[in-house]
C-alpha cells in the first residue's frame, strides 16, 4: 500500500512575495531552497511515502527536487496551483495505492515524527485528512483516499471548502491540528512567529 507526496514549489526567487518588505530577493531564494529541502528530506524519511513528486514552473526548484531523489513535474502555461495539482495527481494516483498527499514546501517546524502522525489518521477509503494552518484558513496538508476522490481547490478559505468537498463526496473527514504542520511562512507575522520558537534550522532574516 503507497502513498505519493505531491510538493507544489513557486519560483525560489518569486515565492514568499508578502516577505519582501523583511527580506530581499536572495534572502528569499534562500530561505525557500531551505525549506524545500527541509521538506524533501522529511518525505524521504517517511517510510509511509513511497514517492514524493515536486511540480513548479521553476528548473532550479526542480533541479533541487531531482537531486533529493523526487520525480519532477514542469509546470508550463499560466500559473494556476489547483489544475498544476491536478496533473500531477493524474499521475500519483496510478501509482499511489493507499492515497494521495499534497504537502506545501513552506513548513518550517515540520517534522518527519509530525508528518508520520498526520499519516496515521488515514482511515479506509474513502477518506479525506487535512491540517489547516494557525489561522484555519488555508490547508497546510490534504491527504485523500482514493486519489482524485476531491477536486484541489486551494487558496483563501481553502480548509473550509475542502472539508465542504469531502462531506459531499461521502468520505471521512480526517481534521488534524498540529502546532508544526499548521505554522507557514507567508506574512512578517510569521516570520516573527516562527523566530520566537527554537529552530535550528532557521537562517538569515
Amino acid at each position: 500500500m503507497t502513498i505519493w507526496a505531491i510538493v507544489p514549489v513557486k519560483p525560489l526567487r518569486l515565492g514568499k512575495s508578502r516577505l519582501a518588505g523583511v527580506l530581499s530577493d536572495d534572502e528569499r531564494a534562500v530561505l525557500n531552497r531551505m525549506f524545500l529541502e527541509q521538506t524533501l528530506d522529511v518525505l524521504r524519511n517517511t517510510p509511509q511515502i513511497s514517492q514524493t513528486l515536486v511540480i513548479s514552473r521553476d528548473p532550479a526548484a526542480l533541479a533541487i527536487a531531482r537531486e533529493l531523489g523526487a520525480r519532477t513535474v514542469l509546470e508550463d502555461g499560466t500559473p494556476n496551483m489547483n489544475s498544476a495539482l491536478t496533473r500531477a495527481a493524474m499521475l500519483a494516483r496510478n501509482y499511489a495505492t493507499r492515497g494521495v498527499l499534497v504537502l506545501p514546501a513552506d513548513l518550517p517546524l515540520l517534522t518527519r515524527e509530525d508528518l508520520i502522525s498526520f499519516l496515521s489518521h488515514l482511515q479506509k477509503s474513502p477518506c479525506v485528512v487535512i491540517s489547516p494552518d494557525r489561522h484555519e484558513n488555508g490547508t497546510n496538508a490534504l491527504l485523500m483516499s482514493p486519489g482524485g476522490l476531491i477536486k484541489y481547490d486551494f487558496g483563501s478559505d481553502s480548509f473550509a471548502r475542502h472539508c465542504e468537498l469531502a462531506r459531499n463526496a461521502g468520505a471521512r473527514l480526517e481534521i488534524v491540528r498540529n502546532q508544526h504542520i499548521e505554522l507557514d511562512l507567508d506574512t512578517p507575522a510569521d516570520l516573527i512567529l516562527l523566530k520566537t520558537i527554537e529552530n535550528p534550522k532557521l537562517v538569515g532574516g
